[in-house]
């Protein structure tokens, strides 16, 4: 059923810009300060949704931390989405590294070394 698809779709693109306005205006913890939304995947029931981010840092002790602080602000989030979204039921959501960032500087890495190979 496409409709549902859509629905999913569009709902997801909701998410992403609120919670991305919740933790810019709302969310007061550090930890998640420089975090960025990078997507939302939301099942066809609409019941579930899991939220990427991204940071800056990849050092292990900040993405824990990050992780920490998404969680820990979890219930907040989902309360703040329940008026924003105007649906009857928030679905529930997680928070995911986005490990494709990390994937797409890698492969930039190794085509700068390719490149730099190629020219000597």
């Amino acid at each position: 059923m496409p409709n549902k698809r859509y629905r999913a779709e569009r709902l997801a693109q909701l998410i992403q810009r609120e919670v991305d306005d919740i933790l810019l205006k709302r969310v007061r913890d550090p930890r998640v300060q420089d975090v960025t939304i990078t997507g939302v995947d939301v099942t066809g029931d609409l019941q579930q949704a899991t939220i990427y981010y991204s940071l800056l840092s990849d050092k292990a002790s900040v993405n824990e931390k990050a992780q920490a602080g998404l969680d820990k602000a979890t219930g907040l989030i989902r309360s703040e989405l329940g008026p924003r979204l105007n649906i009857f039921k928030v679905p529930q959501i997680r928070f995911e590294k986005d490990a494709s960032i990390a994937y797409g500087n890698r492969i930039d890495e190794l085509l700068r070394e390719l490149h730099q190979k190629n020219e000597l």
